[in-house]
């Protein structure tokens, strides 16, 4: 059965087609018949009861420079479509918040993806501090003294904004770097929040995997091996993919954290793995679709309409009786 399918994303015009995860995830429905409606997140509202946006329906094609095409501009109820996807990038500010809490007002009733009440209380950088025997030594604060004290213990540490994405703000600092305290200058310039500090892997050299989660299992990997010169390995910002498969470590990590993102409604989600370490777990705007498709020959985007489409299902089921 078609469904009402609204995205709530950034701009689709400069998106890049061959790697941008929401359109791929908006090329399958469109391919299973469902409906398109696009909009950008200040496009949302509360008005009067409903919570409405003013966006277009969507057609897309796989076309560089010409892969879209918008109906004319309306304003909806979101209550009338059957999913809403969240999908606009961080930063994770109030504003993002704030959508999560719109959002909130019509789920479950209308499916939004992710379920913005565990996006909200589950960011990406937060959510890995439940399994700390998965993760490397973490701090999160804003003291400055409590952060060289981590320092003095762990060695050499990676520095970044708690709320950032796409690699963007993050440090490498060795031991006895004297930048720490004029890097935490210029974030407290920026905004009143914590910054995270993790001990560095040095295993990241040799990639830093990106794992995906549909409805709680494993679905694949592809390794993000840094440029040269770089410890980051975002793709953002230069790193390489790479074809990779799934380690025993790796299944160890899904299965402990899979169950509760199923429970709590995160069917895409993306985490981060370095060497055996769980650095992230990433489910307000996830990516790595495309290039796990291509490695793997395998159809990310049709598992994740599926496990969405299944629920769906279920919903309607229970509400008929």
């Amino acid at each position: 059965m078609p469904l009402k399918i609204a995205f709530q994303m950034d701009p689709i015009g400069p998106i890049d087609i061959d790697a941008d995860s929401t359109f791929r995830i908006a090329e399958e429905a469109q391919a299973r018949g469902h409906e398109l409606f696009y909009y950008t997140p200040d496009k949302l509202a509360y008005d009067a009861g409903d919570v409405v946006a003013g966006g277009w329906p969507l057609t897309v094609r796989r076309v560089t420079g010409d892969h879209f095409t918008l109906g004319n501009e309306e304003t909806v109820r979101l209550a009338d479509f059957d999913v809403v996807w969240l999908r606009q990038d961080p930063p994770f500010d109030m504003g993002y918040i704030t959508t999560t809490h719109l959002l909130d007002m019509i789920h479950p009733d209308t499916l939004v993806v992710n379920d913005p009440f565990w996006v909200r209380n589950y960011p990406e950088k937060l959510l890995v501090l439940e399994f700390p025997d998965l993760t490397p030594p973490t701090m999160i604060a804003r003291d400055l003294d409590t952060l060289k004290a981590f320092r003095a213990t762990h060695g050499d540490v990676i520095l970044k904004p708690l709320y950032g994405n796409g690699g963007a703000g993050v440090f490498k600092l060795k031991t006895g770097d004297s930048n720490l305290a004029s890097l935490h200058e210029l974030f407290a310039g920026i905004n009143r929040e914590p910054l995270i500090m993790q001990k560095f892997l040095p295993a990241v050299s040799e990639g830093d995997k990106r794992v995906i989660l549909v409805d709680g299992e494993p679905a694949g990997a592809i390794n993000r091996v840094p440029a040269a010169g770089e410890t980051r390995s975002n793709m953002h910002v230069g790193g390489r993919p790479e074809k990779v498969a799934l380690t025993e470590r790796d299944r160890e990590i899904c299965a402990r954290i899979g169950p509760l993102l199923k429970e709590k409604g995160q069917i895409f989600v993306g985490i981060d793995v370095i060497g055996d370490w769980l650095t992230e777990i990433n489910v307000t705007s996830p990516t790595g679709i495309q290039e796990l498709e291509r490695f793997d020959g395998v159809n990310i985007a049709e598992k994740i309409w599926q496990a969405i489409e299944a629920r769906r299902y279920t919903s309607a089921v229970i509400a008929s009786r």
